[in-house]
């Protein structure tokens, strides 16, 4: 790379609109100025910015990329949106810090969500940031799994932890914290984490409090379970003072609204990440399971799913009530086989759960049944949210000064078969392509807030977020009349366009759409 490289006549936001035409100046990583457009300079290389819209790196607060971003599939979707740090480590679940079984535990678990890459190094959340430091084009932090914390000092227990487990879940903690982790993440409508009790939850985030890092959740329920479960995060921040972060946040915005302006009366400091959809991704399992069941041991599950003197009366029960769900269902990746024919599962894909029980003639519960079994839970799925998460919602939440964009991207699986949710490819060219160019509703500097700054502050990612002098050179140029989301749900993986040019660290990434194969992202540590 030149000694110093010159992005010229570029324009930036400012107030309202963008600033007159301007050239910045990289040199050695990060931004050496910002001046009025000239020639360029002795030891000066440039790239013509061509009146493009520059941006600080965009980042995604919340994403299941932990091993994704190894692929290059993946790393070019998340360019080509100006995407250039992704948080991960989300929902509670992990590869760190884990043992050999810890680690095949989460891997089963999650993998229809965060997939596996032997580049992916477990153990400590210092091994598991360093995979990333030299070896990818974007930017990766983490949060330390409370699910997978929970599993290491108490297994697949369904029962609150003891004392003595609590104090080796926040020693866990502590050292994934001084390892660099941006906080602690819980998923709590998952096993183990399902289990916690108040008692653990608040020793927990005594530790994040202390370190001054976030606690990020997945609630353990959203829309009309919200405000139960809204109110025992804000309990828990009064208790422990831990700043905290809401993952996913939708729902009727009023209420949530409402909710979040009762924590911040109370003292509590109260943030949220949300996506541009009407439709969720997640484990039919989770979707579909009652909590009784032991699903953080698999095997145990599935036996008491598949015995011969046939399924409980009660989980029967549970699924016959479950009418509702099935055709706002539909399967997004099913690897394994049907129990009963033998027949790869692959068929399923982009069927609701209906369709698939009319090809089998058998109930949707019976079909839910064959699917989960013949996954050994690992089936995905996509799903439409109840009629109170509308687009007016989902407006109306992003404009609140708590929201950055999160879009809880699923990449499963990492080839091109089987479904996945457009979000992936999508969600952040979506808030630019529709809330700054088409709506108008956001300036370019509202969407620096909302898409880079905001998230920078939040998790402690150091001098990004800003385009002018000592920053990091993560640099994103947009051509607004070119910016647009083309993913969708009958084809998830189309790229976006409008961005073809991003630097990482003052290294070009992408250049005129292409990955360029340069590698200058790194775990993130926490730098406050």
């Amino acid at each position: 790379m030149p000694e110093r490289l010159v992005i010229r006549q570029v324009r930036l936001p400012q107030g309202d609109g963008l600033g007159d035409p301007c050239d910045v100046v990289v040199d050695a990583g990060r931004i050496a100025e910002v001046r009025p457009s000239s020639p360029s300079r002795p030891g000066e290389q440039w790239l013509d910015g061509a009146g493009r819209v520059c941006l600080p790196g965009l980042v995604d607060a919340h994403c299941h990329a932990a091993a994704a971003v190894f692929e290059p599939a993946v790393q070019l979707a998340l360019l080509r949106q100006g995407v250039t740090t992704v948080v991960v480590g989300q929902d509670g679940i992990g590869p760190a810090p884990s043992d050999e079984a810890s680690h095949r535990w989460s891997g089963e678990y999650f993998a229809s969500l965060d997939g596996e890459s032997p580049r992916l190094r477990p153990g400590s959340m210092a091994r598991w940031l360093g995979s990333y430091d030299g070896a990818v084009p974007v930017n990766v932090g983490a949060f330390v799994p409370h699910g997978s914390l929970r599993y290491l000092a108490c297994g697949a227990a369904q029962r609150p932890s003891t004392s003595g487990e609590i104090a080796d879940i926040a020693r866990l903690l502590a050292q994934g914290l001084d390892d660099g982790a941006l906080g602690l993440s819980t998923g709590l409508e998952y096993v183990p984490a399902a289990w916690a009790t108040r008692d653990e939850l608040v020793a927990l985030l005594g530790v994040v409090a202390k370190y001054g890092r976030v606690h990020s959740s997945h609630m353990r329920g959203y829309e009309a379970a919200a405000p139960e479960a809204v109110a025992e995060l804000v309990d828990l921040a009064q208790t422990t003072g831990a700043a905290t972060h809401i993952a996913h946040y939708h729902g009727d915005a009023a209420m949530l609204g409402g909710l979040l302006d009762r924590g911040h009366e109370v003292g509590v400091d109260l943030t949220f990440d949300s996506y541009d959809y009407l439709r969720g991704c997640s484990l039919l399992a989770m979707v579909a399971l009652p909590r009784w069941l032991p699903l953080a041991d698999a095997a145990a599950t599935l036996a008491l799913l598949s015995r011969p003197s046939g399924v409980p009366l009660r989980l029967l029960d549970h699924l016959a009530g479950l009418d509702d769900l099935w055709p706002r269902t539909r399967l997004a990746w099913a690897d394994g086989a049907d129990p009963v024919t033998g027949e790869a599962l692959g068929w399923t894909s982009g069927l609701t759960v209906p369709e698939v029980a009319g090809r089998w003639c058998v109930t949707p519960a019976e079909a839910a049944l064959r699917l989960l079994v013949g996954t050994r839970l690992g089936a995905s799925c996509v799903f439409e949210q109840p009629p109170t998460n509308s687009a007016a919602s989902v407006e109306a939440l992003a404009d609140r000064e708590e929201h950055m964009a999160g879009s809880d991207a699923v990449y499963v699986p990492f080839s091109g078969e089987g479904l996945v949710h457009p979000r992936a490819w999508g969600a952040t060219a979506r808030w630019l392509a529709e809330k700054v160019v088409r709506q108008e509703m956001w300036t370019w500097g509202d969407a620096v807030q909302h898409l880079s700054a905001r998230a920078v502050r939040r998790f402690g990612l150091g001098a990004r977020g800003r385009i002018e002098a000592g920053a990091v050179a993560d640099i994103v140029l947009a051509e607004p009349s070119q910016l647009r989301d083309r993913a969708t749900y009958e084809a998830p993986r189309l790229l976006a366009t409008g961005i073809d040019d991003v630097l990482v660290a003052g290294l070009p990434v992408l250049a005129g759409g292409e990955l360029t194969g340069q590698t200058p992202g790194r775990g993130l540590r926490w730098e406050g």
